[in-house]
């Protein structure tokens, strides 16, 4: 025979647990409800994908936590003890692991502020380089010769953003210098020809002009106008077009030198 009362203290327990499961059964319907509005909504939004992941597991905890606390109450547990000490264990976290936390918001902010996006060309902390991927404690940039850089969140916030991609276009700026003896005519039009290629923009048009007159020779700037994607390749078939443009014409690059005249 079974003691009667044990199965009634089983009854009982069975009683107390049973509104606790039915608050847990309805509990995790109504969070993958919110989650998939919310995933919905995000979606919607031109946010970074690290930006929707992060959000969406923030609310994910938020919501189980709850769920949680409001499990043990039920339950007959006091939740203000469990408050206390879990602010406790939280602070202690957070001292320990602060610069990963410091990394963390600060992907948040570079997420939400969003100065730039993956495939954007930025310099970030002196370092300049194709935003590979944004993490939620690193940011990465791909350089011109295939090198990764990861640098921190926080650096990211504190530091200076240049975006050169953004607007979708950039201007080349190359400064050369021509003989004296060249005519100013003749360099301009020399420079327009080696600035005339398929990925030039004539929107604002090219543009030359006498930067500066130097000891040695006069100093021209040509100014172009291209597409962000196409900056690297306009910019070395431009400088390489000059120097057969400038042979063409018969125009000298010249170099430090000292003329000495002697009187006799």
């Amino acid at each position: 025979m079974s003691d009667p009362t044990l199965i009634d203290k089983i009854i009982h327990f069975a009683k107390e647990l049973m509104p606790a499961a039915i608050i847990f059964v309805i509990g995790i319907l109504v969070i993958r409800v919110i989650l998939k509005l919310a995933d919905r909504s995000l979606e919607k939004t031109r946010m970074e994908r690290a930006a929707i992941s992060l959000l969406k597991s923030l609310l994910r905890v938020v919501l189980y936590v709850l769920l949680g606390m409001i499990i043990i109450e039920q339950l007959g547990i006091k939740v203000t003890g469990i408050v206390a000490l879990a602010s406790v264990a939280s602070l202690a976290i957070s001292l320990s692991f602060q610069n990963a936390l410091t990394n963390v918001i600060g992907g948040f902010t570079v997420l939400s502020t969003r100065p730039f996006k993956s495939g954007d060309y930025v310099e970030i902390a002196g370092q300049g380089g194709t935003v590979q991927s944004i993490d939620v404690t690193y940011t990465r940039l791909t350089t011109a010769d295939n090198k990764t850089i990861s640098i921190p969140n926080s650096a990211v916030v504190a530091s200076q953003i240049v975006n050169y991609s953004c607007s979708g276009t950039r201007r080349i700026d190359i400064t050369v210098g021509a003989s004296y003896d060249a005519p100013i005519p003749v360099v301009k039009d020399a420079l327009l020809r080696a600035a005339n290629i398929p990925t030039t923009l004539f929107s604002p048009a090219p543009f030359v002009g006498v930067k500066n007159y130097g000891d040695n020779a006069i100093e021209y700037v040509l100014q172009v106008w291209t597409s962000s994607a196409d900056y690297w390749t306009s910019f070395y078939t431009i400088n390489e077009n000059i120097s057969r443009e400038f042979e063409t014409d018969h125009i000298e690059f010249t170099y430090p030198h000292v003329n000495v005249h002697m009187v006799k």
